[in-house]
């Protein structure tokens, strides 16, 4: 019995499975073609990001570290003209910067005199004392408030501001002695300022009211910060 197939379907069929295999690799080719392209764009896209985090960080590492170089110029400036203040042999109120007495010590001290940086009313009517006494003038009383635990929390600050510390001082004496002590309260280290001056008696015995205000300024805090790169 004859064959019913025909040589061409034999060809036909290698043809097709030939054309079949070849769309197959096509197809694979162009996936992974695509695939490649798509995750070199990922990769490009991570890498830019990097690239430009990475620039951000240097640019912020860079102005920190020239911040730096200009505050050390600034700080071996500064400690230089300390170093010079406070080297003089003669402080600035005329007293010897070595010695112990009341004019005497360098002149950083002497600016903590003046202007303290916490609340002390303790020392506030010591200071007070030895100023009357200098003049030769009977104290009579000084009063005030001791504020220390309300101001006990105002001790630093980045922008400190002078506080008030009020007082009240009785004395008696004659006139040019207690002439002498309104001068010596005039050129105290310390601010005073004088609100009110009441004077009663006569010549040879007098007796003066003053109250009065002086300050103390909390100490300076200096904040450092940390900055995020974003």
């Amino acid at each position: 019995m004859a064959s019913n197939k025909s040589p061409n379907n034999g060809l036909g069929s290698i043809k097709r499975a030939l054309i079949d295999k070849s769309n197959t690799r096509m197809v694979i080719i162009i996936s992974a073609a695509v695939f490649a392209i798509i995750f070199s764009l990922v990769a490009a896209k991570t890498l830019w990001g990097q690239a430009v985090y990475q620039g951000k960080v240097i640019k912020a590492k860079t102005n920190a570290s020239n911040q730096l170089q200009a505050d050390i110029k600034v700080a071996n400036t500064l400690h230089a003209s300390y170093s010079a203040f406070v080297g003089t042999a003669t402080n600035i109120i005329g007293g010897t910067s070595g010695g112990t007495g009341e004019k005497d010590g360098d002149n950083a001290k002497i600016i903590l005199d003046a202007l303290p940086t916490k609340y002390d009313f303790p020392a506030l009517t010591t200071n007070l004392e030895a100023l009357v006494q200098d003049q030769q003038v009977e104290l009579t009383s000084i009063s005030g408030v001791d504020d220390e635990i309300a101001q006990s929390t105002n001790i630093s600050s980045s922008d400190p501001q002078s506080v008030e510390i009020p007082f009240s001082l009785t004395v008696s004496s004659d006139y040019d002695k207690t002439q002498a002590l309104l001068g010596a309260l005039e050129h105290s280290i310390r601010p005073i300022v004088i609100r009110t001056l009441d004077i009663s008696g006569g010549k040879d015995k007098i007796t003066t009211n003053i109250t009065a205000v002086t300050y103390y300024q909390p100490a300076k805090s200096l904040n450092t910060r940390t900055q995020v790169v974003k």
